[in-house]
């Protein structure tokens, strides 16, 4: 006689057993090992021999959870009207276990009760472990004290540390002081000192009071310039607004975090560091224009970074709050993707080049003879060669096509090696075509760096891609490094006399800096200078006078001569032995 009761009440339970559980303190408990000793004699068998008792499965713990979304509001009693047009919730976040805890059983009760999800969107993140590895704990206190770390980094640091980790991705976050650390130096400072340095020139080129004084920042909104880097920034920023949006929008907060990092790098080691005499000629479209887009990165980062946003853009354009600001239109940047292509493509020569100076042990102020870029397309890099030349500090460059006959003649050959040990969990059998492809020839790799071998695309860090340099005389005194699609680069190393003298000459221009700095000279004063030294020293800025005096801001250059009255004197070694500078305020 086959029969089961679910009960909805404790007046039904009451009415069916003449009792309700009750625990050691006389309550009425619903739990077990209370709730097992109800029992009562099942009411369709005649013979009155069978007893009911509690079914022994227990429900899932998460049933409550999961009935959450209409339980607060008491659905169906009472909010009807409220609930159903609140449900399904627009988003919710939980960690990664709940895919199949509060998430699953969400949706199961949703589409049993309702026919449909219980939400719509949601951030499933990661685990976040200690300093030793283990799940964080308060127990354990294995973790900095926040309050610390907020009081030697700052709250946007802690926060920026979280919002652009893989734990908002899925993935396990282990928390630390040095990555804490590492937030205020990837992004806090560098975002800080974008707006020091277009205060710090801006002002220095704005309008002076009576007794000289700056009176303030003077520059206005620009979306439009005829300088070509001014002209890559508008075009990136438009395209940060866009991009950005979408990964907010999709809840992608990791992968908008890395999208700002890499356009501030851009804006940072790129655009400012290579438009650094134009702000101190006080050119007007570089400030204009860095002004726009630096108040457009604060009005895109102040999600991630409230504080630091807020602080900048308030006193960049005088506002009351940048949060009060609607989101930034990326429709009044124009758009260019053939230039922001083209200058991405400069970017990476010049990030080659650099590395194979490192690589050479040849210092940035050294200048070289020539450098070599065999590209697939060398036309469209062609109008920056200028900027190339200036970036790697070569006296010319050189652009050949890599199917001319100049280029296969340089003997440079480009080699896949494939890293079985990476690629063999993911690839299994197929591992042994792709190394048999890239012995064989059988491989490519396309402008975007994607490598095909054997008829299989890997995955990043599954292969490297070498340059083999052959017997050629024409790679005499050169190195070698690759660029995306096969394309590469070749440095000529060898350092002429001349060339050592000029690069002497740079690193007293540094020197001549540091000291203008000591001195607590403003960017634009004018110097008398005078620089003695070693004679190797003495020559070279002898030979170079008028590069000095021009990086320097000199009027005129005594080599060598004492040192006027009352001005700042500094020694410090340089190539070529010790020099000597003393400057004083024209």
């Amino acid at each position: 006689h086959p029969r089961i009761d679910v009960y909805g009440s404790l007046a039904e339970i009451e009415e069916a057993f003449g009792t309700l559980p009750r625990d050691e303190h006389d309550e009425v408990n619903l739990h077990r090992p209370y709730i097992d000793e109800l029992t009562r004699p099942n009411p369709d068998d005649p013979t009155g021999q069978s007893t009911m008792r509690r079914v022994e499965e227990i429900f899932d713990v998460w049933f409550d959870s999961g009935s959450m979304p209409f339980a607060q509001m008491h659905y169906p009693f009472e909010n009807a009207e409220q609930f159903e047009s609140h449900n399904p919730a627009d988003f919710i976040v939980e960690y990664i276990g709940q895919t199949r805890g509060w998430f699953y059983v969400m949706h199961v009760l949703s589409t049993a009760l309702f026919d449909r999800p219980a939400f719509t969107s949601v951030i499933c993140h990661g685990i976040v472990l200690g300093e030793d590895g283990q799940k964080m704990s308060k127990s354990l206190g294995n973790y900095p004290d926040v309050r610390e770390m907020f009081d030697k980094y700052g709250a946007d640091a802690m926060r920026w540390f979280l919002m652009s980790s893989p734990i908002l991705r899925g993935g396990n976050l282990v928390v630390d002081e040095p990555k804490i650390r590492d937030a205020t130096r990837q992004m806090v400072l560098p975002l800080w000192n974008v707006w020091y340095f277009l205060g710090l020139y801006a002002n220095a080129a704005g309008e002076k009071d009576a007794g000289g004084k700056p009176t303030g920042y003077r520059g206005r909104s620009r979306y439009e310039s005829t300088d070509v880097m001014d002209q890559y920034l508008l075009a990136r920023t438009g395209d940060l607004v866009r991009d950005v949006k979408e990964s907010m929008t999709g809840l992608a907060i990791a992968d908008a975090a890395e999208l700002i990092q890499d356009y501030l790098d851009m804006l940072t080691n790129w655009y400012v560091r290579r438009s650094r005499d134009r702000f101190w000629e006080g050119d007007e479209q570089a400030i204009d224009v860095l002004s726009t887009c630096l108040e457009t990165l604060c009005q895109v980062v102040a999600p991630l970074l409230p504080m630091v946003a807020e602080e900048i853009w308030k006193q960049l354009t005088g506002g009351r709050s940048v949060h009060l600001t609607d989101w930034p239109d990326a429709d009044l940047f124009p758009r260019d993707e053939a230039l922001v292509a083209r200058m991405d493509a400069v970017r990476q020569v010049a990030s080659v080049g650099n590395s194979l100076r490192k690589k050479e042990q040849l210092r940035a102020r050294l200048p070289l003879a020539e450098l070599t870029v065999v590209h697939h397309d060398p036309s469209a890099l062609e109008a920056f060669s200028a900027i190339i030349a200036d970036e790697l500090n070569v006296k010319a460059v050189r652009l050949l096509d890599v199917a001319s006959e100049e280029a296969q003649g340089m003997g440079v050959e480009q080699r896949l090696s494939v890293n079985a040990r990476a690629a063999g969990p993911r690839l299994g059998k197929q591992v042994q075509t792709v190394i048999k492809g890239s012995k064989s020839g059988d491989w490519s790799a396309d402008e975007n760096g994607v490598v095909t071998s054997g008829g299989i695309e890997l995955a990043e860090g599954e292969f490297s891609l070498d340059l083999v340099a052959g017997e050629s005389s024409a790679m005499e005194g050169r190195s070698v490094g690759v660029l995306r699609g096969g394309d590469f680069i070749a440095l000529d190393t060898r350092v002429s006399p001349e060339l050592e003298a000029e690069g002497t000459a740079r690193d007293v221009v540094r020197a001549i800096q540091s000291a203008r700095r000591e001195a607590g000279f403003e960017v634009s004063d004018r110097i008398r200078l005078t620089v003695d030294g070693d004679e190797q020293v003495v020559a070279a800025v002898t030979a170079h006078r008028e590069l000095v005096a021009g990086e320097v801001l000199a009027v005129d250059v005594e080599v060598p001569a004492a040192p006027a009255a009352g001005a700042h004197e500094a020694s410090e070694k340089v190539s070529g032995g010790t020099v000597t500078v003393s400057v004083v305020k024209a």
